[in-house]
């Protein structure tokens, strides 16, 4: 079967929601086809959660820096905002459903449970993706294409260069399975929780814990007696190889239950405690990133730079996990800093009808690891639909389109530019 769209958006987490919705809203035809049955990407096939803050203060106000379709979203899915601005949970089920709804009321077609096996192009030109579904060929025609799959699996496809992890050696940041825990004692874990990691280092030195992480990283949940935990820690393997995903897969699973059974024999909180779920899918920080008409830095965020074409704004810490094994390190911005991504960065270079959105836009290792996550995310998929949306009405190639009106849009949309 085949279709023809103005717009094919791969991958549907939150920057190809926000992609192809701010498409849409513009008028033009888009559908987002999705490997999985759902919407909402890492955070519901990996349980990644809570969101990551997205907010600064200047002058005593708080300020959104990824506002637009991503707090559309937020609001919809979460409610009102508490005072503080940062409680940032989530229920994934009340996302998937409302992230439907955003796409069906803006007119987005969805295609869920198909892979994206092929890229048709000429002379740089994608002329039509293929995928696989339910055993059913699909082959989908459009003017333009965004990859927002996380890994950059459409660029390669179409021919174009990435780069895997860092630049040195190519190792990425660790890949985690999430996990949750039901049964516990919220009220005594609270009192005791500053317990844990003393002695969970305390059994690494004794070799009790296999697991690299240096620490238990536990977040609380919307439900009662349920915790949520961000600590298996999988490093040194390719996460777009896929027989070392399956070894992480593996590798991860034992880390859940090591550190379920350390709690449990340790810990009164967990003494009726039960692992309730692990995420579908390993959880990946980092694994492919397009080579991009421009390269975003460290040093580009450690100057808060700021560029003519600059699209995005953006100021969560730069957060690495070491590719190496333990330790993870950070580097805050202040109040009041925050850096600027620029459209070229979502510009592949060896692609004239493709952009990019999301973890795999065109940076250095270490500056992926402050946009990567959703917020901003889902403000660069805004940014690259509203950039299809301009190219389309005005007839201009998507290196050609007036970037200065760009800027307007999107800042007349919620964005800080």
């Amino acid at each position: 079967m085949a279709k023809k769209y103005d717009l094919v958006v791969v991958g549907g987490g939150f920057a190809g929601v926000a992609a192809a919705i701010e498409a849409a809203r513009s008028g033009l035809k888009a559908i987002i086809v999705e490997k999985y049955n759902c919407l909402g990407g890492a955070a519901m096939n990996c349980l990644i959660m809570p969101f990551m803050y997205y907010h600064t203060v200047v002058d005593g106000k708080t300020i959104k820096l990824a506002g637009g379709i991503f707090e559309e979203i937020r609001s919809r899915a979460c409610g009102p905002m508490v005072d503080n601005g940062l409680d940032l949970h989530f229920d994934e089920e009340i996302i998937k459903l409302e992230l439907n709804r955003m796409c069906i009321e803006n007119g987005v077609d969805l295609l869920f449970n198909t892979t994206i096996t092929e890229a048709k192009t000429e002379n740089g030109v994608i002329k039509s993706v293929v995928g696989w579904g339910k055993s059913a060929k699909v082959e989908l025609f459009a003017d333009n294409f965004i990859d927002a799959t996380g890994d950059a699996e459409l660029s390669v496809l179409a021919g174009c260069e990435t780069r895997l992890g860092r630049e040195k050696d190519n190792l990425c940041q660790p890949m985690t399975l999430c996990f949750r825990m039901n049964g516990v004692d919220k009220e005594l874990f609270f009192k005791t929780r500053n317990e844990i990691n003393p002695l969970y280092v305390e059994h690494q030195k004794q070799g009790k814990i296999k697991n690299p992480r240096e620490n238990v990283l536990i977040f609380d949940t919307l439900q009662d007696n349920i915790l949520h935990f961000n600590t298996t820690r999988i490093v040194k393997l390719n996460p777009t190889d896929p027989f070392d995903v399956t070894r992480a897969e593996i590798e991860a699973r034992e880390q859940v239950f090591e550190i379920y059974e350390f709690l449990k024999e340790n810990f009164e909180a967990f003494k009726n405690a039960k692992v309730l779920s692990t995420a579908l899918q390993i959880g990946i920080r980092e694994s492919r990133k397009v080579v991009g008409e421009y390269t975003l830095t460290k040093e580009d965020l450690l100057s808060l730079a700021r560029f003519e074409d600059g699209v995005v704004t953006a100021n969560y810490d730069i957060d690495i996990h070491s590719p190496d094994g333990t330790g993870t390190s950070h580097h805050y911005f202040a109040k009041g800093e925050w850096y600027e991504i620029p459209y070229r960065c979502l510009i592949p270079r060896d692609a004239k009808n493709l952009l990019v959105a999301g973890r795999c836009i065109s940076a250095t290792h270490e500056a992926q690891a402050s946009f990567r996550v959703m917020p901003f995310c889902s403000a660069l998929g805004q940014a690259a639909g509203a950039a299809i949306a301009l190219s389309a009405g005005s007839g201009k190639d998507l290196r050609s389109i007036d970037v200065a009106a760009l800027r307007e849009r999107l800042r007349g949309e919620g964005f800080v530019l």
